[in-house]
């Protein structure tokens, strides 16, 4: 999809300037927005039984027919999964499907067998290799058959193969993270072991644990059925609506204060960085459904001496368009609305584009205004050295250098997932996610349906493509704030301290919240924080 500026902003000298606009989004022209299917969707849910299988066979990949993230807003259940395999893991764990039901209906079944992803007889060499440790040398196996070895082993030593891995019984977190070993370690008959495990242990409706087990698992078995672009083609279903996205977007950032944190400090610094100025022109990179300016608009036009003429570069792309239910326009229209509110001249210029695809003239920078960048959340989606030929992230930066801010904001998530190899970054998304459901789970009963449906549509197809994903398909590449400073200062950006107003502020609104949160300041740099992980960073730079 090409970036291209609109031709025709919105402008704010009187109300008769502004044209009439129906409930229909435009078509794409003057800076419209053209919704389009691509290869990097991020949002996965079950095919349209409901059913979620995979069938085992003799060949190298998952049957594709196992979609994830399976929309839960009709009954907040989250449907158990089953196989129509007749080697199915669920028989390696001695519980048979029906038991396992009986349990929750909120629980997953036995995910199906990954004996397919490696040849019979590497299996059966690694099963001789075992034999003595889990069996014994008193126990004689007469079967060639690897699945009458594996079931014979577990049922008859069921506690042997959790000794041999290191594991307690029950304790999910090592259960998880001996998954994730064996799965970059290639050790399939580990990994068929301890997916049977996972899905007897995880639930969406279950502890934090539980919960982010439930997606950790979907990544695993995602990254187990395809890679590459084959992975969204097929794990490509059904969408909520518009509506139903924007409610599960809307609940998180209620119940959740880093995107408050990060909007909030955000806009401090900008409005630090603008006083006394006349005119001034805001870049947001992903500005989404442009709420974060409602408060500062409203706060300018309050200014002694009278409001400053603000312009406003939306940069957005196909994701947040769905979300909205339509293109840029939209956005421009409600922030107009805001603006002619409280007398304030405004101006809109719509870019629908991804970040990495923009370039300097999209800004339609002008001379004479003073300039604020603001990367909110967003510049960990645009891929550098590691992932295309052109760095973009650096790129965008240094593109930004040359029309000399005022300002540039910078919110990330303080985790090192870009350029980390499989195991750690697994490791990484455990540990953040596992503070964030933490925190989610202070705010909302556990079996709360909305709570479930804001996970799993906002922060689950994170996981997932964290995990599943690799090359241009990953496009969560978090990285950690030190690298962060390093490119901003190599692209020539000092700090721009952030004021002691903003930071009494946010520390007012975090102790609304809940007292396991922290803010912390550092060289001008806040860290927002949960029990003892940093999960949020905000700076400013110019």
């Amino acid at each position: 999809m090409s970036a291209r500026a609109s031709n025709h902003p919105y402008k704010i000298s009187d109300a008769s300037q502004m044209p009439y606009y129906n409930n229909s989004a435009p078509g794409g022209e003057n800076g419209g927005f053209h919704a389009v299917e691509n290869n990097l969707d991020r949002h996965y849910s079950s095919p349209d039984d409901g059913s979620q299988r995979i069938s085992s066979s003799n060949t190298q990949v998952f049957e594709a027919q196992y979609c994830t993230l399976e929309s839960s807003s009709a009954n907040g259940v989250y449907p158990a999964q089953s196989s129509t395999s007749s080697h199915s893991i669920s028989s390696l764990s001695g519980s048979p499907l029906s038991q396992h039901d009986s349990h929750s209906d909120h629980t997953y079944s036995s995910p199906p067998s990954a004996s397919c992803l490696t040849e019979v007889a590497d299996l059966q060499i690694k099963l001789k290799e075992l034999e003595n440790a889990i069996l014994g040398p008193e126990l004689d196996i007469t079967s060639d058959s690897p699945e009458s070895f594996l079931q014979a082993n577990v049922q008859l030593r069921p506690d042997n193969w959790r000794q041999l891995l290191g594991i307690d019984a029950g304790d999910l977190k090592q259960v998880i993270i001996a998954c994730g070993k064996a799965v970059a370690d290639n050790d399939v008959f580990a990994t068929e072991l301890l997916i049977s495990e996972l899905g007897q242990l995880v639930s969406v409706s279950g502890d934090p644990m539980q919960r982010l087990g439930a997606y950790m698992l979907e990544g695993i078995v995602a990254r187990l059925s395809s890679s590459g672009s084959m992975l969204y083609k097929s794990l490509k279903c059904k969408e909520p609506t518009g509506s139903e996205l924007m409610s599960y977007m809307h609940l998180l950032y209620e119940i959740c204060p880093f995107y408050k944190f990060g909007y909030m400090s955000a806009n401090g610094a900008i409005a630090e960085a603008i006083k006394g100025e006349n005119f001034v022109h805001i870049i947001d990179f992903q500005i989404a459904q442009g709420s974060q300016w409602i408060t500062l608009i409203q706060a300018l036009a309050a200014r002694p001496g009278g409001p400053p003429y603000i312009r406003i570069t939306g940069i957005d792309d196909s994701n947040s368009a769905y979300a909205r239910g339509g293109g840029l326009d939209i956005v421009g229209r409600r922030l107009h609305s805001v603006a002619l509110s409280c007398g304030l001249p405004f101006e809109f210029n719509a870019v629908p584009a991804a970040s990495h695809e923009v370039q300097l003239e999209h800004l339609a920078v002008r001379p004479g205004e003073i300039i604020a960048v603001n990367f909110a959340y967003q510049l960990h989606h645009v891929p550098d050295e590691s992932v295309s030929m052109e760095n973009h992230r650096d790129r965008i930066i240094r593109m930004i250098k040359s029309i000399n801010p005022r300002v540039v904001t910078l919110v990330e998530q303080e985790s090192n997932t870009n350029t980390a190899p499989f195991f750690q970054r697994y490791m990484e998304t455990l540990n953040y996610y596992t503070a964030m459901f933490e925190s989610i789970d202070v705010a909302l009963p556990r079996d709360d349906r909305r709570r479930m449906s804001a996970e799993q549509h906002c922060v689950a197809r994170d996981i997932v493509n964290l995990i599943a994903c690799e090359g241009a398909e990953r496009v969560e590449r978090h990285e950690l704030f030190g690298k962060w400073k390093a490119r901003f200062a190599m692209a020539g950006f000092r700090p721009y301290p952030l004021s002691s107003v903003v930071n009494n502020t946010i520390n007012t609104l975090l102790r609304s919240y809940n007292s396991c949160y922290s803010l912390e300041e550092r060289d001008g740099v806040l860290y927002l924080g949960w029990k003892n992980r940093v999960l949020v960073v905000s700076s400013a730079w110019f």
